[in-house]
């Protein structure tokens, strides 16, 4: 399969946050999620917290290809994220995702 026919790639991340760490983890994630969806492949980057448990967060991230998600974590603001945050997060699970469908309402 080529780069040109795999379609999107879809990285569905769980991670846990030191208590303690949660402001200033959100502050870090919410700089680099600006900076990504500014990348030429990054398509989204969506950040959240979960309604019951308030120090896990869940990242939806939706790039062109898989260069383009590599060439996500070559950049210096992913580096000053993960350098930054490598001590706050307890848990991390990536799911790497392959997309069916898009269902997105057109604003």
């Amino acid at each position: 399969v080529s780069a040109q026919s795999e379609g999107p790639i879809v990285n569905a991340i769980d991670l846990d946050i030191a208590p303690a760490e949660m402001d200033k983890y959100l502050a870090a994630i919410k700089e680099n999620g600006a900076a990504s969806v500014k990348e030429p492949g990054c398509r989204e980057f969506n950040i959240m917290v979960s309604a019951t448990d308030p120090n896990h967060v869940f990242l939806f991230e939706v790039y062109d290809d898989a260069a383009a998600a590599e060439a996500h974590r070559a950049t210096e603001h992913f580096k000053k994220y993960a350098a930054t945050t490598a001590s706050m997060v307890t848990a991390r699970n990536r799911r790497p995702m392959k997309s069916i469908a898009f269902n997105i309402k057109a604003k």
